[in-house]
């Protein structure tokens, strides 16, 4: 049976396991407090949040942890102690459905990678 197609986050936290729902919803919350001009949206199958257009954080959900992504080398970097806890996977910060949600750590990296693109787009220019 091929996976559902999501048509929005609201969607898509509802298709996942009881358990992963309040965690879900407090990832959510905190991404949104952390990025309010953000457009909330389904990209990849995934929870995604837009600015400009472009993407600067995903989500999702797994079988015993939910990922954040992308995780660009100098962000691994730079919250290299606060993510200590969390298993890492190339681009990929995973954390545990069974401890509790790291408010503060996901909405400082939401707002490192909005740094991180307008540095980007800076060095564009």
């Amino acid at each position: 049976m091929p996976a559902a197609k999501f048509k929005s986050v609201d969607e898509y936290i509802a298709a996942q396991p009881q358990s992963a729902r309040v965690v879900l919803g407090r990832v959510r919350a905190v991404i949104r407090e952390a990025l309010p001009g953000a457009e909330e949206t389904i990209s990849y199958n995934m929870p995604t949040y837009k600015l400009g257009g472009s993407a600067v954080i995903f989500f999702a959900a797994w079988k015993r942890h939910f990922s954040l992504y992308p995780a660009s080398a100098k962000l691994l970097d730079f919250f290299k102690k606060e993510l200590a806890a969390a298993t890492i996977n190339k681009s990929t910060i995973r954390f545990s459905l069974a401890e509790p949600v790291p408010d503060r750590l996901i909405g400082r990296i939401a707002k490192f990678r909005v740094k991180e693109q307008s540095d980007r787009a800076m060095r564009r220019k």
